[in-house]
């Protein structure tokens, strides 16, 4: 091998690590990060409950907006009420929903004396019962308690760079002191959602998740 030849081969070698620094910059290990947000209990009411508990046309007061664009934490709160158990001042969140929703998690349950089944948003079919109780009346409803499966919002430009679709389940590594891996995290994709991981307080504390904490799939 003579020297141009040398050259020509330090060259491409240099280019290509070059490349792959460029690359690594552009789509690395911190562009692959997806923030936790934590859920606490909270309920999704329908019109017709909102009304038995807050009295006659009654209309939801915005506190705040939350993470998910449309979606908003209410300053109206409820008390669930449980066959061993009541949890009070059980935030409301907005806007109201087609069937009222009450997003629980297993300690909860404990306190409750229920068996809320764990379950994707909206999939209320024979899941728990139990009473809700506002300021107007009560409300006692023969299903909907959840608590709520693990699951991250996704727009479509977010599962594209992921390489996932709506209804993938995927297994998602959190590092730290307590770090562990969350297996079968649903993925929901739509153009209304910001890129976000969800998971209930049982599943943060276990982790010692923060608000804002950063996760990635596995490979």
């Amino acid at each position: 091998m003579d020297k141009a030849q040398l050259e020509s081969i330090i060259r491409e070698v240099l280019e290509q690590k070059m490349g792959s620094k460029c690359e690594k910059k552009r789509f690395g290990e911190e562009n692959k990060k997806i923030p936790v947000g934590i859920s606490n209990r909270h309920v999704h009411l329908s019109r017709h409950d909102l009304e038995i508990l807050f009295g006659r046309d009654a209309m939801l007061t915005k506190f705040k907006d939350l993470s998910q664009p449309g979606q908003y934490a209410c300053q109206e709160k409820v008390t669930l009420v449980g066959p061993k158990g009541v949890i009070e001042n059980v935030r409301v969140l907005g806007p109201t929903r087609k069937n009222t929703q009450v997003e629980i998690s297993v300690s909860d349950c404990f306190k409750l004396g229920i068996q809320a089944p764990i379950r994707d948003s909206g999939d209320l079919a024979g899941s728990a019962g139990l009473t809700l109780v506002g300021p107007a009346g009560s409300v006692t409803v023969p299903e909907g308690a959840i608590i709520a499966a693990r699951h991250i919002h996704m727009h479509p430009k977010d599962a594209e760079y992921f390489g996932v679709k709506d209804g993938d389940r995927v297994n998602v590594e959190c590092t730290g002191p307590r770090g562990v891996v969350f297996c079968e995290v649903l993925v929901r994709v739509n153009e209304n959602y910001k890129l976000e991981m969800h998971v209930d307080m049982d599943e943060a504390n276990a982790a010692s998740l923060r608000n804002g904490d950063l996760v990635k799939i596995c490979d």
